[in-house]
């Protein structure tokens, strides 16, 4: 009887230093356990730590064949509250903790966030011209969605959607754009304002 308690015991903690993730169907939130895994840190998806991605995003070992993105900057709680994570992201996780005891609003996860990622191999969409990442930068190109809104979009056209315009420069205001400047783009930053042309 002890020998069979020790060894649930045993399994509990191994089951309880497995740190793993579950990402959305968009994959930007994943939902961490209690405890991260030995070897990876005290923080789940620190800086510098890997993960594999698809629906089930785990932090990996970074020499894993499994990682595919590196973590360049991570910051706790809500996005919007917090630093923008560094031009060369591809893509940002919003990372949780199950903890329903602690829960306010009753969804069963509690922020812990955000997690700004860099594919560890190209595509990067976070380049200028590749057609994603959490900034519009000089070098991207936009679409137009309508009502004045654009999304960003691949300049060679491998994107969802052809590209329209070309970032071409960012200035404090809109007066400092060239007088070639076809469309305004908002950036944010010190040089919130992108003047691009038409491709």
């Amino acid at each position: 009887m002890a020998t069979v308690l020790l060894l649930l015991v045993a399994a509990l903690v191994a089951g309880c230093q497995q740190a793993t993730g579950r990402a959305d169907t968009a994959g930007s939130s994943v939902t961490a356990g209690p405890t991260p895994s030995p070897g990876y840190g005290l923080v789940f998806l620190g800086p510098g730590d890997c993960g594999s991605r698809g629906r089930d995003f785990r932090e990996v070992p970074c020499t894993s064949e499994k990682a595919v993105a590196r973590v360049i900057a991570r910051h706790e709680g809500p996005r919007e509250a917090g630093p923008s994570c560094p031009r060369a992201t591809d893509f940002v996780l919003h990372v949780s903790e199950s903890r329903p005891s602690a829960d306010e609003n009753g969804d069963g996860d509690v922020g812990q966030g955000y997690a700004c990622m860099r594919n560890l191999e190209p595509p990067h969409p976070g380049d200028p011209g590749g057609g994603g990442g959490p900034h519009t930068v000089v070098g991207d190109c936009v679409h137009s969605e309508g009502k004045g809104r654009v999304k960003e979009t691949a300049c060679d056209g491998s994107g969802a959607r052809a590209p329209e315009f070309e970032v071409r420069s960012a200035v404090a205001e809109r007066a400092q754009c060239p007088s070639s400047t076809d469309l305004y783009v908002q950036l944010g930053g010190e040089r919130p304002v992108g003047c691009a042309r038409r491709l």
